[in-house]
C-alpha cells in the first residue's frame, strides 16, 4: 500500500459531519429520519432562528440562518426542535475517538470537523481505502453521515470535502486545480467572505484562475499578508501541518502601559483603557487576526496585579469591540485602589479567513435573545410588506454555509 501514498510529501483527510446537530437527533430517534428538520430556538412561536436543517428541509428551501416562521412558510411539515448540547458533544467525541483509531495525528477544528494526517497510515490501506473505512464505520456506530476530502494539504483536502454532500468522498490533487477549481469564482474559494471577495473583484480579480495568477505587489497592498496566503491556496499550497495540539494554543496580542502617576480618576483610567484597545485592534489587524477572549490586568500602587479575561462567543477585532469588552471587565474588578499599571490582551487568536462568524451553538444563544425584535420585524412586514424593513441578517447571496467558526463551544468541549 506505500505505492498509494507520496515518497515527498503528506496524505490529509479532512472529515466534515454533513448537517451535524440534525443528523444526531435522527440518530437518537430514527423516526425522524427522512423528514424534514431544522435545530433552532422557540419553535413553539415559530420566531427562532434555524441553525441547521436536515437535507430534506434544504430540499423546500430552508437555510441557516432563516428564522422559523419563514422557514415553516416554504415547509410547513417542518419539524423544529430545540438543540441538545450535550448530545453534540457526546456525538462529536464519539467521531474523534474514531478518527484516532487511524492515525495520532488529529486535528479537530470545531464540534464536527476535524484533520487526519494519514501519510504512515498506510498499512491500513489507500488514502481512498481508509476515508472510506472512516466513513462506514461512523455510520455504523454514531448513524452519522460525514463527507470526507482526500488531498496532499489542509486546504485542498478542506475544499473536497465540501465537493460532495452528503456522504461523499472526494480525492483533490494539485494536477486537478485548472478543471475543478480555477473556473470558479472567487466567492467560492474557502477562507474568502463576502468582503474580501468584493476586493478582489475591484482588483480585476474575480476567478480561482485570476488570483492564482495575479500580482503579488498588488495583492500584498490591498489585503495584506493574506493577500499572498489566498494567492498560494488557489496555487493549491498550504504548508499548514495538523497539529493534534492546536485546539489548546493560546496564542495573543496584549499592550499595556505604566501610568505617569498612581491615580483613581475613572474617567482617566478608562481613557487609558481605550486607548490600549486601539493599539490591540491595530496589532490584530497588521495580522490579520482576531480574538476570542479579551484580558484586563490591573496594578496597583503596591505592585499586586490581578487578571480577568472574559470568552467570547464569536471573535473580535475591532477597537470599539475590544474597548467594550475591556471596560465592563475593568469597571467589575477594579476595586478602586489607585492604579499604577493597565493592560489589554486579545487571546485565543484565530486568522480572519479561518474565523468567519456563522450561527452554531453559542452563536445560536445570541441570536435567541434577539427573538423578541425579530418578531416587531416579522409583524411590520406583514402589515406594510417583506421589503418594507430588513432584517440584520445575511440572505442566502451572501451568505457561506460552509464556513465554520471556532467558537468557544467549539473548542471547549474537548477541554473537560
Amino acid at each position: 500500500m506505500r505505492n498509494f501514498y507520496p515518497k515527498n510529501g503528506r496524505v490529509i483527510l479532512h472529515v466534515d459531519m454533513n448537517s451535524f446537530y440534525a443528523s444526531v437527533e435522527m440518530a437518537y430517534d430514527p423516526s425522524l429520519k427522512g423528514k424534514p428538520l431544522a435545530i433552532a430556538g422557540n419553535p413553539e412561536e415559530r420566531r427562532g432562528i434555524v441553525v441547521t436543517c436536515s437535507y430534506e428541509a434544504r430540499g423546500f428551501g430552508v437555510k441557516t440562518t432563516m428564522p422559523v416562521w419563514e422557514a415553516k412558510r416554504l415547509c410547513p411539515e417542518l419539524i423544529v426542535m430545540r438543540p441538545n448540547f450535550e448530545r453534540y458533544r457526546s456525538a462529536s467525541k464519539g467521531m474523534f475517538d474514531i478518527l484516532r483509531q487511524y492515525s495520532e495525528l488529529v486535528e479537530p477544528v470545531s464540534i464536527d470537523e476535524g484533520y487526519v494526517d494519514i501519510t504512515d497510515s498506510f498499512e491500513l490501506g489507500s488514502p481512498v481505502d481508509i476515508a472510506g473505512q472512516i466513513q462506514s464505520q461512523i455510520l455504523s456506530q454514531l448513524d452519522l453521515p460525514c463527507s470526507i476530502g482526500v488531498a496532499p494539504n489542509k486546504f485542498l483536502a478542506k475544499t473536497a470535502s465540501d465537493m460532495k454532500k452528503p456522504m461523499g468522498i472526494t480525492v483533490l490533487r494539485k494536477r486537478d486545480l485548472p478543471a475543478k477549481i480555477w473556473p470558479l469564482p472567487v466567492i467560492d474559494m474557502h477562507g474568502i467572505g463576502e468582503k474580501t471577495a468584493l476586493k478582489l473583484n475591484g482588483m480585476g480579480i474575480e476567478t480561482c484562475r485570476d488570483l492564482a495568477f495575479a500580482n503579488d505587489i498588488q495583492l500584498k497592498s490591498r489585503l495584506g499578508i493574506n493577500g499572498l496566503r489566498l494567492k498560494e491556496k488557489a496555487n493549491g499550497i498550504d504548508r499548514r501541518i495538523v497539529d493534534p495540539d492546536s485546539i489548546y494554543d493560546y496564542k495573543s496580542v496584549g499592550n499595556s502601559t505604566t501610568l505617569p502617576k498612581d491615580t483613581t480618576n475613572q474617567h482617566d483610567l478608562l481613557a487609558v483603557i481605550l486607548q490600549l484597545s486601539e493599539k490591540v485592534a491595530s496589532r490584530l489587524h497588521q495580522k490579520d487576526v482576531l480574538g476570542m477572549t479579551i484580558q484586563v490586568m490591573i496594578k496597583d500602587k503596591f505592585r499586586k496585579s490581578i487578571t480577568r479575561s472574559r470568552k467570547l462567543e464569536n471573535p473580535i477585532g475591532k477597537k470599539e469591540d475590544i474597548f467594550a469588552v475591556a471596560k465592563a471587565l475593568f469597571m467589575k474588578h477594579w476595586n478602586g485602589e489607585p492604579v499604577r499599571l493597565l493592560g489589554v490582551t486579545a487571546q485565543d487568536v484565530v486568522e480572519k479567513s479561518e474565523a468567519t462568524e456563522q450561527l452554531d451553538l453559542f452563536s445560536y444563544k445570541k441570536e435567541a435573545e434577539k427573538e423578541p425584535l425579530y418578531k416587531v420585524v416579522s409583524e411590520l412586514q406583514d402589515k406594510y410588506g417583506k421589503d418594507s424593513i430588513a432584517r440584520g441578517i445575511k440572505g442566502s447571496k451572501g451568505a457561506r454555509a460552509d464556513t465554520k467558526t471556532d467558537t468557544s463551544f467549539n473548542k471547549d468541549f474537548l477541554r473537560e
